[in-house]
């Protein structure tokens, strides 16, 4: 893992890459803006982490592209938000279309920048994340529209509108549908795999259900009945 010094009011910006010289190229940039204090490192979930707990983090820009997958892979993003929620993520594309978009906003991201505009503007972006804005194009901020129109996240209240699962087993519900085990989600939330059996246990008795399956049908079936 890499990082470059500033001044104390710098922001502090994670650049992680899956290719090193991409991300050595961008991190090397980024350092010679004084407003910016880097760290750069690999495109694995438990480095990243790492790479934000070990220094103060803003923004985190992230790249998953060079993989050759249909855009970001959002199941380490949505990880990386439900740790830390607190830090921005700005996700470099080569592309994308209207899926892509709408999950990458669902999973964390508060911007998407195309890998191919000026090197200003995304230094401009990290600075609006930074500020709390959302950096999203027109014609993306129209897919986001149509997305929570269609499919509005899972909300868990009983008969009176009262939320039945308290914020961390919410956090467990999300990653669980993303498909991690026990094992994935306890290292997701730094907790023990016998913490995450005794959350699942408590989920389960106030949902009315018995197994992960049920859940993961439960929060699907609970999204669809909402849109409708």
């Amino acid at each position: 893992m890499e990082s470059g010094s500033a001044t104390s009011y710098a922001i502090g910006v994670l650049v992680a890459d899956t290719n090193q010289m991409q991300c050595q190229l961008l991190a090397s940039a980024l350092r010679r803006r004084p407003e910016f204090r880097v760290t750069s490192c690999d495109f694995e979930a438990d480095t990243i982490l790492r790479g934000m707990t070990e220094s103060p983090i803003q923004v985190a820009v992230l790249n998953t592209d060079h993989r050759g997958l249909q855009g970001p892979d959002l199941a380490i993003v949505r990880r990386l938000h439900l740790v830390h929620p607190e830090i921005a993520k700005v996700l470099l594309l080569a592309g994308y279309d209207r899926e892509v978009v709408v999950n990458a906003f669902r999973a964390g991201a508060k911007g998407l920048f195309r890998a191919e505009h000026p090197f200003r503007l995304l230094c401009k972006c990290i600075q609006s994340v930074h500020r709390g804005q959302v950096w999203a194009n027109s014609e993306q901020m129209q897919y986001v529209i149509e997305g929570l129109v269609e499919l509005p996240p899972l909300r868990v209240v009983n008969a009176r509108g009262l939320k039945l699962l308290t914020p961390r087993e919410e956090q467990v519900v999300a990653l669980v549908v993303d498909g991690l085990s026990n094992r994935g989600v306890a290292r997701a939330l730094t907790l023990s795999e016998n913490t995450v059996k005794k959350y699942l246990f408590r989920i389960f008795e106030k949902l009315g259900i018995s197994s992960r399956v049920e859940l993961v049908l439960y929060a699907v079936s609970r999204g669809r009945s909402e849109a409708d």
